[in-house]
């Protein structure tokens, strides 16, 4: 594409001086170009270098949709199981607004629930969550997470891409632009869930705001064929598919000249090219007819509760096997299951069906995927987060359910670079707030240190948008060093 200057700026970008360029937009890692026109230098996914050796290459996401109660799960408190039944202490409530979904109930325990210690390390869990207890030793937790918001959609957004208003890239797509691909063939970036609808707020949480749109997340869907059309038809031949494919290229390419900055066109033209290549790599990326009957029962695809979530963790460790950076897994719901209420967990009412049917579905495919990372060899170079936009109270509502709570709960990793069996923060007697709020861990601080074990200086990941430098953790963030190794 010829290119002529009309401006100091891009004389100065364009002839890779990079004090020039850079002074005016982001940098990119590993490279002396302004970000907004190296897109148009290079391959705008071409694998580059982070700012520093990085612990991990790959990041496994586990959304855990609609707020489990981790006082169910992880945060044992025996305070809380001596006061069942009454009011909420008035000291417990200082400092925090309550919910607006019907007021303070009583203090709630259910009488199903059970607590033990596991592993060296000590680390709680329920009765719920049998088969991830017995790798306590390779979890990080960190007990103190915090967020805004307590409602759904908002937090969700926030959890995703640091801000409650839809508009800033998410988390997986600053990736995806500032270390790029690891393999050309596969998306650097997808999206998976289970169940038979798309998650809560759809491509919001995976989107590339405004970065350019090549860097969004892609979707593929559950079931045998997650990516419509790849097949090339009977009908057409493969000659005849790459003459295609090469006018429709040269078409765009004269598009993509006359308007330069249209991030969208640059996209689609990208996403042409990848699908080519995709026939012939994600068949074998996703088909887990090449796994064992041992591997699929160690992710629970044998049990009809968990199959279809232990299907798509599958097909994330494969997705970790040919390089793709970041897996972003969003929890649904089994198969066959038509209740509203049962659907995600977000139980305020009905808490001990509502859990016991989602641990069942996500226990044995996540410990089974922790397990196949190790084995492999996988797991330290691979980060698993398990995280949700928020959790809920100790107190009770409707009887046996939980409200939203946003004030202190439980989120973990697992991987390279971290303290394994270690657990940071805590709650308070009662698992209602953070005990100690310098120990509290906002979204933006899990982002950053996310960035920080992918090799990736949070302050330093920039971008210039409307002519203000924005990063991923937008104007707050802290990396968790207590966690690192």
């Amino acid at each position: 594409m010829c290119f002529h200057p009309n401006s100091r700026r891009d004389f100065l970008a364009r002839s890779g001086l990079a004090l020039g360029g850079a002074a005016l937009t982001g940098v990119i890692p590993g490279l002396g170009l302004s970000s907004a026109f190296a897109a148009d230098l290079i391959d705008p996914l071409a694998s580059r270098q982070p700012h520093f050796p990085a612990k991990v290459k790959s990041v496994i996401w586990l959304h855990q949709n609609g707020a489990p109660s981790t006082l169910d799960l992880y945060d044992y408190k025996p305070e809380l199981v001596r006061l069942a039944g009454q009011d909420v202490p008035a000291s417990f409530l200082k400092g925090i607004k309550t919910s607006t979904q019907g007021g303070v109930g009583k203090l709630y325990v259910s009488n199903k629930r059970s607590f033990k210690q596991y592993g060296e390390s000590g680390a709680w869990f329920s009765n719920l969550l049998p088969n991830l207890a017995g790798h306590a030793d390779k979890m990080t937790f960190i007990k103190s997470s915090v967020t805004i918001g307590a409602t759904h959609d908002i937090s969700i957004l926030k959890l995703n891409t640091g801000d409650l208003n839809p508009g800033r890239p998410s988390l997986g797509a600053w990736i995806t632009y500032a270390l790029g691909s690891a393999n050309p063939d596969l998306p650097p970036y997808v999206v998976l869930y289970n169940g038979d609808r798309e998650p809560t707020a759809g491509s919001q949480n995976w989107n590339s705001g405004f970065l350019p749109a090549v860097y969004q997340g892609v979707a593929f869907r559950p079931g045998n064929s997650p990516i419509l059309y790849l097949d090339r038809p009977d009908v057409r031949g493969a000659n005849q598919q790459s003459a295609q494919l090469e006018l429709l290229k040269r078409l765009n390419n004269i598009g993509v000249s006359r308007y330069p900055n249209d991030s969208e066109l640059k996209a689609r033209v990208k996403s042409y090219e990848l699908a080519e290549r995709m026939q012939a790599a994600a068949p074998k990326a996703v088909d887990l007819s090449r796994e064992t009957d041992a591997t699929k029962a160690l992710y629970g695809i044998d049990d009809p509760t968990s199959r279809s979530y232990g299907e798509v963790l599958l097909r994330a460790r494969r997705l970790v096997e040919q390089g793709v950076r970041f897996i972003q897994v969003v929890s649904g719901y089994p198969d066959g299951v038509t209740d509203n209420d049962r659907r995600s967990w977000d139980a305020h009412s009905d808490l001990d069906e509502n859990h016991g049917l989602m641990a069942k579905m996500v226990d044995k495919p996540i410990a089974g995927l922790l397990a196949d990372l190790k084995s492999r060899g996988l797991l330290d170079s691979t980060l698993v987060v398990w995280a949700s936009e928020f959790s809920r109270t100790s107190y009770g509502q409707s009887g046996n359910g939980r409200d939203h709570n946003p004030w202190g709960y439980t989120q973990w990793m697992a991987g390279g670079g971290l303290k394994a069996g270690f657990t940071y923060g805590e709650t308070d007697d009662i698992g209602l707030q953070v005990a100690d709020k310098d120990k509290a861990v906002d979204t933006y601080d899990l982002h950053a240190t996310v960035l920080q074990l992918l090799g990736l200086d949070h302050l330093k990941t920039t971008f210039l948008n409307n002519g203000r430098s924005e990063r991923p953790t937008v104007v707050y963030g802290k990396v968790i060093k207590d966690i690192l190794a």
